[in-house]
């Protein structure tokens, strides 16, 4: 058997992972859950990496930031259509924050329009 068709290796408690359970378990999931999650995952790590915790500096990479940024807008913009204003409102609110909070964070600002997202929210303003 190939290493891409073996079982992976037992979790630390010695049981299988239960992929059939899983699978089922996301089935169920909504498509605006699903898209709603992974937005709400990608602000917090992109909160994380912008120095917005109590741990602040520890944590800080205005790299990574630009990336989850970047990456958080991609994904709003693609899935507008998708979700309703209900869901969709409070996520761009959430994105204008974080890329105003990237914009004051970065020593030497990014040019109007090519901060993170900007390709898909147009300029930011505070």
């Amino acid at each position: 058997m190939s290493d891409a068709t073996q079982s992976p290796a037992p979790d630390p408690a010695g049981e299988a992972p239960n992929f059939d359970a899983m699978a089922r378990d996301i089935a169920e999931v909504p498509a605006v859950e699903v898209i709603v999650t992974v937005a709400v995952n990608l602000m917090s790590a992109a909160a994380v990496k912008l120095g917005l915790t109590e741990d602040g500096a520890e944590h800080k990479d205005l790299d990574e930031a630009r990336k989850l940024v970047h990456a958080l807008a991609g994904l709003l913009d693609a899935s507008t259509t998708e979700i309703s204003s209900f869901h969709a409102a409070p996520l761009r609110d959430g994105l204008k924050s974080l890329q105003l909070a990237f914009r004051e964070a970065s020593l030497v600002p990014d040019q109007p329009g090519q901060g993170p997202g900007e390709k898909y929210t147009g300029l930011v303003y505070g």
